[in-house]
């Protein structure tokens, strides 16, 4: 007993000698996001090397563009990268994002089985596209999600001076790689953004039937929310992660960025080397 006793304190002096002094806790930067962000890879591109240089991690809430702006309408998130303009500048107008700043843009395209059965590759434009699919009624997959992405095709419906409805026309309520994956399986036609496209190419045999028109381009923008309007709001860390992401090294990682060979995004503010 007595040997235990006298050792105990030797064993404790020395367990506090070895043991690792807890480093401090991470900032955390609440972005919520579009799922294309996330399912091109680009994220993990460009996060961490910011997250490296400020000691701050970025919480990545992926999903459509109309949630992640509800999410910051709650104060639930510090940063939004999105891609619906429309939506974005009523969302700055009500009063709850600052700052909001152009990022990056790629396009959509109109996919579909490799046989076209609706003659898409004939049409003119994407709303002719959405006309020569309705007028075959092939199925269709929409996000149905409210979505930037979903947004658009809405929009393309109208200018087609359609309203898609009837059992060919589904509605998935799902993120773009879900999209995908359905429209395989039903050989179906759907509207994707072109890095989410290339980041499944080869788990799907879905094919690009449409692009090319001005109607298909793709701005993404970046806004920090206002800490007038949700107090919580960690604009400090927001503010630094738009100059990142805006300044020479974060264009420079969004314009390098390839998958499969090809470039899925475009910097929108630093364009030359």
């Amino acid at each position: 007993m007595r040997t235990l006793i006298r050792t105990l304190p030797l064993i404790l002096l020395t367990g506090a000698l070895v043991s690792p002094i807890a480093a401090p806790a991470a900032e955390r930067l609440r972005m919520a996001t579009t799922t294309s962000t996330e399912n091109s890879g680009l994220l993990a591109e460009l996060n961490p090397q910011f997250e490296s240089e400020h000691g701050v991690a970025v919480d990545v809430i992926a999903v459509g563009t109309g949630k992640a702006l509800r999410i910051a309408r709650n104060c639930d998130a510090d940063i939004v990268f999105v891609h619906a303009p429309g939506a974005e500048k009523l969302f700055v107008e009500a009063g709850y994002g600052v700052d909001r700043s152009p990022v990056m843009h790629n396009d959509f395209v109109v996919l579909g089985p490799p046989t076209d059965p609706a003659g898409v590759r004939r049409a003119a434009s994407a709303a002719e596209a959405l006309r020569r699919i309705a007028e075959a009624e092939p199925s269709f997959v929409s996000r149905g999600d409210d979505s930037g992405t979903h947004k658009k095709e809405k929009s393309l419906w109208q200018q087609a001076g359609i309203e898609p409805e009837g059992q060919w026309y589904l509605a998935a309520g799902q993120g773009m790689g879900a999209v995908l994956k359905i429209a395989d399986d039903k050989q179906a036609y759907t509207l994707s953004d072109r890095g989410t496209y290339v980041a499944f190419q080869g788990k799907t045999e879905l094919a690009v039937v449409s692009e090319g028109d001005p109607a298909l381009h793709n701005p993404y923008h970046i806004i920090a929310v206002s800490p007038q309007r949700c107090p919580n709001a960690r604009y400090d860390l927001a503010r630094r992660y738009i100059d990142y992401v805006t300044g020479r090294r974060g264009q420079k990682i969004i314009g390098d960025y390839r998958m499969r060979g090809q470039q899925l995004f475009y910097p929108d503010v630093i364009t030359k080397p």
